[in-house]
């Protein structure tokens, strides 16, 4: 996206002290920026999926805390840490499974915890939260580069929801990889998933690729195990929203197609920042998200079913590790055994 020059997915607009963000629930309709001026209007656009993706949430709870921080009428400094504390745990509550939304917000917090003063705290929070956006935006460049490494120079790629540049800064994670290896010259035909029930790969995923000229072709989400069998898809890359020790926590669906191509002998690739591990916790440790029934229930204004069906809506999956082939992420490509290659992770967050 920003080769064509336009807005980036999520920004700090320095003259409203607000944040600007492209609402994702209107496309492909409709492509619009919206603003948000407080915290609750941020908490009500994450959870609304008007800001979504991990390395985008990661950002929107950095500019949380700065906006918390910059509409903060407290003069002493305890009163103004007590009023980020609790904007800090709104945002927080907002998305539970992806790890990235708390990292940003923990980051923040950490620098602003640093300041003697409230005037220091709200300049550091600001400038913190704007040096989180540019550096995923680096990270991206760095992880793309090393995923296209992976790409045979012909190939046909399957990817699962949204891992673009809407879901993080720019560039993106999974589709980075796919756009650095055809701005490297390959030949790269995408598949993508339409993810339901929310369609994010057919509503976001192939209007970011159709944008870039990419070649790109929908699929529903239950006949990618049959492309598989047909030989029609070459790898398989996907984004992460958390990464424990033991698995990778994704879009729901992610898991049945790690299964099948691990039966079928096809790459299993994931892409993710190193800010989407947390492998100090487990599969066990984690809340996996649960959205409401409309999403499901209901398709527009069209109810698709009885008002008496019960509906479970998890919005994750967790793959276990030994169905993924290679992670990619900006400082290399780790690959297992994962308790090996993960001591680059922890030697980075030291």
């Amino acid at each position: 996206m920003p080769a064509r020059e336009e807005p980036y997915t999520i920004a700090w607009d320095a003259e409203t002290d607000c944040i600007v963000y492209i609402d994702q629930t209107l496309l492909p309709d409709r492509y619009e920026q919206m603003r948000c001026a407080t915290v609750d209007d941020l908490a009500r656009a994450i959870g609304r999926l008007e800001i979504r993706g991990a390395p985008a949430l990661g950002i929107a709870g950095a500019m949380g805390v700065a906006l918390a921080a910059v509409r903060s009428t407290e003069k002493d400094l305890g009163r103004f840490l007590d009023d980020i504390g609790r904007a800090a745990a709104l945002l927080r509550s907002t998305r539970p499974t992806a790890v990235n939304l708390a990292w940003g917000i923990d980051r923040v917090k950490r620098k602003v915890a640093m300041a003697a003063s409230v005037a220091e705290a709200k300049a550091l929070a600001v400038a913190e939260a704007i040096a989180v956006a540019e550096e995923d935006e680096l990270t991206c460049r760095r992880l793309g580069a090393f995923g296209e490494e992976l790409f045979p120079t012909d190939c046909t790629v399957l990817t699962h929801c949204n891992a673009g540049a809407l879901a993080c800064r720019c560039w993106g994670t999974a589709l980075g990889a796919i756009r650095s290896a055809v701005a490297a010259g390959k030949s790269v035909r995408v598949i993508a998933c339409e993810t339901r029930p929310l369609n994010q790969g057919s509503r976001l995923t192939c209007w970011e690729l159709a944008r870039d000229g990419i070649d790109v072709t929908l699929i529903p989400d239950s006949s990618a195990a049959y492309l598989m069998r047909k030989g029609k898809i070459d790898l398989v890359v996907v984004g992460a929203d958390r990464i424990t020790k033991d698995a990778v926590f994704n879009k729901i669906g992610t898991y049945m197609h790690a299964v099948a191509a691990r039966h079928h002998g096809i790459p299993f690739y994931v892409a993710a920042p190193v800010s989407t591990f947390d492998l100090g916790r487990t599969e066990k440790d984690i809340t996996v998200e649960e959205r409401d029934r409309f999403e499901l229930a209901y398709c527009g204004d069209r109810q698709l079913v009885p008002d008496d069906v019960k509906v479970l809506n998890y919005a994750f999956d967790a793959t276990p590790l030994d169905l993924v082939d290679a992670i990619v992420t900006e400082i290399g490509v780790l690959r297992p055994p994962y308790a090996e290659s993960f001591r680059l992770v922890k030697e980075r967050e030291a």
